[in-house]
């Protein structure tokens, strides 16, 4: 078995690891412009003008973690709830309805509130209404995958975080995430069980940005040689304000940013590139056309965030100690606005499914919805 260390730096680095490491040094706007030209017809070529859309739904915001940068973690004192089997189906319909055919299974890691089958019956209740399911949640063994596949999740997302090991022992205080080989072996478990899609990223803004993305590219080179057959996607989300108010160390500037989207694209010519809405609606607008080809759009990062679902069980939590809500008095119009559960983080690009379909259309590009049935692996 490779070792962790050798995975992300390499003793003999692929030529295409090497490439990379050229592409992230200083450019001057000539060169950076000159890798924008050539992302942007790679992906035109590989891609051609398909962008798909997607919307995460969040399940759960319990945590058994203590990350310093999430609004999930457990010492937080937010208002947090996990969703019912018929809520989750009534978000999913909620979104079917905006158009989605691609959603996001999002859950906090405390296995209290999502085991015991409720991701499995989370995915068989939508199944039949959403071709597409993926899930970004704890990492799992592999036998614990199977059933999620076999019920009809066909994609699975898990972030490193970051890839450096001292930040990460830093950032992660308690819970079983504080496991940086666990969690970073976790792509090659979800391929075992049977995953087809497969997406993984780094959180920028824990560490030098850098030294991230280099260690980032070797995990990806070498997930598409042991991984073969899955389908890859990268994810490059920036740190976002939540609950807790970490505040970021490290920048990754918009400049560096767009350098970051053309090498991956460039040395990855085959791979997806995910942009969420984390990042602000120019900064999307821009990326469009030079290496992206997965979209959020119109996206909530609460449970409940689409139709208000969960709120009977809204409660807080204080140091992972769960505290009763107090009933608040109706308001002088008799209306009592009843409080959400806690998002994860700010969202920056707060336009709609179909502002961004529009968009699309007026650019040129094609809005995908759906492209997977699992009728297609049945046959």
């Amino acid at each position: 078995m490779i070792s962790t260390a050798e995975i992300l730096n390499p003793s003999r680095p692929s030529a295409v690891l090497r490439k990379f490491a050229a592409l992230i040094g200083p450019k001057g706007d000539a060169e950076l412009e000159a890798m924008a030209r050539e992302s942007a017809l790679l992906t035109r070529r590989n891609f051609g003008k398909a962008i798909r859309l997607f919307a995460p739904l969040y399940l759960s915001n319990e945590c058994i973690n203590n990350c310093a940068y999430c609004g999930f973690s457990r010492d937080n004192a937010i208002l947090r709830v996990t969703l019912e089997i018929q809520g989750v189906v009534r978000e999913a319909r909620h979104l079917a309805a905006e158009g989605f055919r691609n959603i996001l299974l999002v859950a906090g890691e405390h296995p209290k509130f999502v085991s015991n089958g409720y991701l499995e019956a989370c995915v068989r209740a939508l199944a039949p209404e959403i071709p597409a399911l993926a899930l970004e949640v704890a990492p799992m063994e592999t036998a614990d995958y199977i059933p999620l596949v076999r019920a009809g999740a066909e994609g699975l997302v898990v972030y490193q975080e970051t890839y450096d090991r001292a930040t990460y022992a830093e950032l992660h205080t308690a819970g079983p995430k504080r496991d940086f080989d666990w969690r970073l072996a976790c792509p090659e478990r979800a391929y075992d069980a049977g995953f087809r899609r497969i997406g993984i990223g780094a959180l920028f803004g824990l560490c030098d940005w850098k030294g991230e993305a280099l260690a980032l590219a070797a995990h990806l080179d070498h997930l598409l040689r042991r991984c073969w057959t899955a389908q890859f996607t990268v994810s490059l989300p920036r740190l976002r304000p939540c609950a807790g108010e970490f505040i970021p160390q490290h920048t990754l500037p918009d400049r560096e940013f767009v350098q970051l989207v053309a090498a991956l694209r460039i040395c990855f010519p085959q791979v997806g590139i995910v942009l969420s809405t984390r990042e602000p609606a120019a900064l999307r607008d821009a990326l469009l056309p030079l290496g992206i080809t997965m979209m959020s759009a119109g996206s909530h990062t609460e449970p409940g965030g689409y139709t208000g679902e969960g709120k009977k069980d809204l409660h807080r939590t204080v140091r992972g100690r769960r505290e009763e809500l107090v009933p608040q008095p109706a308001n002088a119009d008799g209306c009592n606005h009843d409080p959400g559960a806690t998002q994860q983080f700010e969202i920056a690009d707060t336009r709609s499914a179909a502002e961004i379909a529009g968009l699309l259309h007026s650019r040129g590009f094609d809005a995908v919805w759906k492209d997977w049935d699992q009728a297609i692996a049945a046959q």
